[in-house]
């Protein structure tokens, strides 16, 4: 017999399908992201970018089993939160960006941005979830270190006036990225509140985040 009160019962049912929705739009991104990698081996600049990416594909898909494995167990429903036409926009966006772009919208937004959403639920997550999440957040942290360096390393060689310009420019282009890859796709606010995040919160956490890691491309 189920000891939760029916409060406690609807609370925790909450719980687990945006914990549950969540994880799947985690594990699908993921998926993209080894994709999108893959993808950019053959056309690298050199041979550390190929071995990075590289890296980053088997790391990725070590990410999708782990996390294919405790939603299993965690009993959510996989079906996938963004749409097939979703994921397609996506890997057309990747797929024509000229490389320094790429290195922008792959490590700047999508990961140190997303993975800096997912640590903030992490103190709420049950203890299966947070271990689930435990390798493939610390793998992104050396993903996002290599993304930054090489960013700076190419911005570098620019002239200081389209390095400026490009600098310039990031703020925005981060916003724009994420407003078009959110575009039709899951009410985020919705299951941030159903996991017990302070939504609001974790927006003025994410553009902190989204400060720091541009004084840090700046530096």
């Amino acid at each position: 017999m189920n000891a939760l009160k029916p409060n406690a019962r609807t609370a925790d049912d909450v719980y687990r399908r945006s914990m549950g929705q969540l994880l799947v739009l985690y594990t699908q991104v993921d998926r993209l992201l080894m994709e999108i990698c893959a993808e950019r081996i053959a056309s690298a600049p050199d041979e550390p970018a190929k071995l990075a990416l590289a890296r980053q594909v088997g790391d990725e898909s070590r990410h999708v089993a782990i996390q294919r494995q405790w939603m299993t167990k965690f009993g959510t429903d996989t079906s996938p939160v963004l749409t097939p036409d979703q994921e397609t926009r996506i890997r057309d966006h990747f797929r024509n960006l000229p490389w320094l772009d790429f290195l922008a919208d792959v490590y700047l937004c999508v990961e140190a941005l997303g993975s800096e959403a997912v640590e903030s639920i992490v103190p709420l997550a049950d203890p299966g979830t947070r271990e689930s999440l435990d390798v493939p957040l610390r793998d992104e942290l050396d993903h996002i270190a290599f993304g930054i360096s090489r960013l700076r390393q190419e911005l570098a060689q620019l002239t200081d006036a389209r390095r400026a310009a490009f600098l310039a420019k990031l703020p925005q282009r981060i916003e724009d990225l994420a407003e078009a890859f959110l575009e039709g796709g899951p009410d985020l606010e919705t299951l941030f509140s159903g996991v017990g995040a302070d939504y609001d919160g974790l927006c003025d956490i994410l553009l902190r985040r989204r400060d720091e890691i541009l004084r840090q491309v700046a530096a």
